[in-house]
């Protein structure tokens, strides 16, 4: 099939790669579903009693991205504050690198950090297994912030581009480097999770006609802004991804999806191995998310505080938008289930 080239235009400046991952409806999703599948349970009464009032399970998903202050978000709670304070890499906990080529994420590898996603869940699992020590638990976190932590990072993680990384080459290609040295701007570039790889969104909106009660793209419209491929993950394929259930809520689609009794494997043994398991998860779904999208033209950008990067067009197929969205919707089942599984794990 033809591909069909999506051109990148200028952009102004650069989005950091811990932009949101699912946007608020995805992580709302994941909590609802989630929130479900728990209760009557144990673990239900031990969520509850580190929540405040008004609190649910849902709502506190997207604690950890309020907290940063992020965009369509309420302003930061003092508790945030604090927490951000006490966390000055608390951007990083969000999210790994880990080349989407590969089948396992493996501590120490190329785009691993001791503060990246699956770090920082084993931690927050360790907090509310009991232990507190300084080993398990370097940076402090209370019980009530562990919870905030998974219950946000559960939906993080099974976003595929928050585990799987795209580098390109100088020459147009998706590469794996070897080491992180390999990653120098010049021969080889970090994509920033994906947002530096851009989407011409008029033509995605004109994609888009494959899924159901999608916004239509008129000819004398004007045309739209590029959007990074990390953005149209976090936000475009949840609303694809909803509207193909006929849902428009994150708690309609818990109801939906819940009434289908999907089958979601559990995991065995220690919830501390978990994450990692949920990672290589993600890889596989960031294999797909790459498929049939290879790296276009590359324009060098100057970021507001002067620093040069690029960005890159891409060329997607032209039915991106569908199994983009189908595999948006999965990932936020397996978000939902894993984390109530895990919940009920901790507090059987």
């Amino acid at each position: 099939m033809k591909k069909l080239a999506c051109v990148a235009a200028l952009a102004s400046t650069l989005i950091a790669p811990e932009a949101l991952a699912w946007g608020s409806d995805g992580h709302r999703a994941v909590g609802a579903i989630a929130a479900n599948l728990i209760k009557g349970s144990a673990a239900e009464r031990q969520v509850s009693s580190l929540l405040l009032p008004g609190e649910t399970l849902e709502s506190i998903t997207v604690w950890a991205d309020t907290a940063k202050g992020g965009e369509g978000y309420a302003v930061p709670s003092r508790e945030m504050q604090d927490y951000t304070r006490a966390n000055p890499k608390h951007n990083g906990y969000h999210y790994t690198n880990v080349p989407f080529q590969h089948e396992h994420y493996e501590e120490g590898a190329v785009g691993t950090s001791e503060v990246d996603i699956v770090q920082t869940l084993e931690q927050a699992i360790a907090v509310l297994q009991g232990k507190t020590d300084a080993a398990s638990n370097p940076r402090q976190f209370s019980r009530r912030q562990a919870l905030l932590l998974i219950a946000h990072m559960s939906g993080d993680i099974h976003q595929p581009l928050h585990v799987g990384a795209a580098y390109v080459s100088r020459d147009g290609r998706f590469v794996v480097p070897q080491k992180q040295a390999d990653v120098d701007g010049v021969n080889i570039f970090d994509s920033r999770g994906g947002n530096n790889l851009l989407l011409d969104e008029e033509r995605m909106a004109l994609l888009s006609a494959h899924i159901p009660g999608a916004a239509k793209f008129e000819a004398n419209d004007k045309p739209r802004a590029t959007r990074p491929l990390h953005a149209y993950w976090d936000s475009t394929v949840i609303d694809y991804a909803m509207r193909r259930l006929g849902t428009r809520t994150p708690a309609d689609f818990a109801r939906k999806v819940l009434a289908g009794r999907p089958e979601v494997p559990k995991f065995s043994g220690d919830p501390l191995t978990w994450p990692t398991r949920w990672a290589n998860d993600a890889l596989v779904g960031a294999k797909l998310a790459y498929t049939d999208v290879t790296p276009g033209k590359f324009t060098e950008q100057v970021s507001r505080r002067g620093e040069k990067f690029h960005t890159i067009a891409l060329h997607t197929q032209p039915t991106y938008p569908v199994p983009s969205s189908e595999l948006a919707k999965e990932q936020l089942i397996k978000g939902g289930y894993q984390l109530a599984y895990l919940l009920q794990a901790i507090w059987p």
